[in-house]
């Protein structure tokens, strides 16, 4: 597929990786030390680069109260089973991993491929692969993992792809990430942009990665169970395959603390669908993403209010 082309056509809905001389504004300044702290770290053994993100995970743990009450709920409501110490030692990894994350940014965004592909690798290739080999398209169905940019840029290497990106407040921040999805030849798309284009590219051979699992708000969501507590969920996952005559892969990333590297787990197809109900669908969607969840519970962005959105009479949560 040609991606240039691709982007000559469509160049009002491309998302802009251009780099702009604002960027090297005072107020940007702090960002451009972090990129060199980054930088450095990229060159560190995945032991050491490990024990930098523990201590800095536990930092930041014990500073953001918030966030680490918002996780706690989380995890009170959807792991019930557990008692308090694992609890909070759940929490402590969980913020140990949400470090490791930044720090491997410096690796996605610089590092050459043939190290990247020793730092990140896939597991379950072979489902991609069936789906391609039957003329079906490909959507990674992944949750809000804090490997998620390492599975993006471990499937941009393999396969063409396509997908839209939200803007971030920082527009610095917001410019290096975009590059970096795009780095191995992805394709972006706007905001305004849509489905559609996605849509035409997915169906032409472009692979794309979904996220179903933010709370949307209840105008476009329906209330399914996730985890035993009903949740605000978009119905758009079955339509989407549909339109773009798709298998839909399950997909997570989870970081091996002992290999030192990202470890892509794509799950085989989801069978029989869509099933034609958007609840039925949605019901599928919610307990595939409880399933790859809890192949790396602790690498889970828990720090996010997916329960934000209650059904009428019930009381909020965060």
């Amino acid at each position: 597929m040609n991606h240039n082309k691709i982007i000559k056509k469509k160049s009002a809905l491309v998302y802009d990786i251009g780099f702009k001389f604002s960027y090297l504004k005072p107020m940007y300044w702090g960002v451009w030390i972090t990129l060199v702290f980054l930088w450095l770290m990229m060159f560190l053994p995945g032991s050491a680069l490990d024990s930098v993100a523990n201590k800095l995970g536990d930092l930041f743990r014990n500073l953001n109260k918030k966030r680490r009450r918002i996780a706690r709920i989380n995890i009170d409501l959807c792991f019930p089973e557990l008692n308090e110490e694992e609890k909070k030692e759940l929490i402590r990894k969980n913020f140990r991993h949400q470090a490791r994350s930044v720090l491997y940014y410096g690796i996605i965004w610089w590092a050459p491929k043939f190290i990247l592909k020793k730092r990140i690798i896939f597991k379950g290739q072979e489902n991609i692969e069936q789906a391609l080999n039957n003329n079906r398209s490909v959507i990674f169905m992944a949750a809000h993992s804090l490997g998620l940019e390492a599975a993006v840029s471990a499937a941009t290497m393999n396969y063409p792809s396509s997908g839209p990106f939200n803007p971030m407040k920082n527009k610095l921040v917001d410019w290096l990430v975009a590059k970096g999805r795009s780095r191995h030849g992805g394709i972006l798309y706007t905001r305004e942009a849509g489905l559609r284009p996605i849509i035409k590219d997915v169906r032409s051979g472009c692979t794309m990665f979904y996220l179903p699992d933010e709370d949307l708000g209840a105008e476009r969501s329906i209330f399914v169970p996730f985890f035993g507590v009903e949740k605000a969920s978009v119905p758009v996952l079955g339509r989407l395959s549909k339109s773009c005559k798709a298998d839909v892969l399950p997909c997570m990333a989870c970081y091996d603390e002992k290999a030192h590297r990202y470890v892509i787990h794509v799950l085989p197809a989801l069978s029989n669908f869509p099933s034609g109900s958007d609840y039925e669908d949605t019901l599928t969607m919610n307990k595939s993403l409880e399933k790859i969840i809890k192949l790396c519970p602790a690498q889970y962005f828990w720090i996010m209010k997916l329960f934000k959105t209650r059904p009428d009479g019930d009381k909020k949560l965060y």
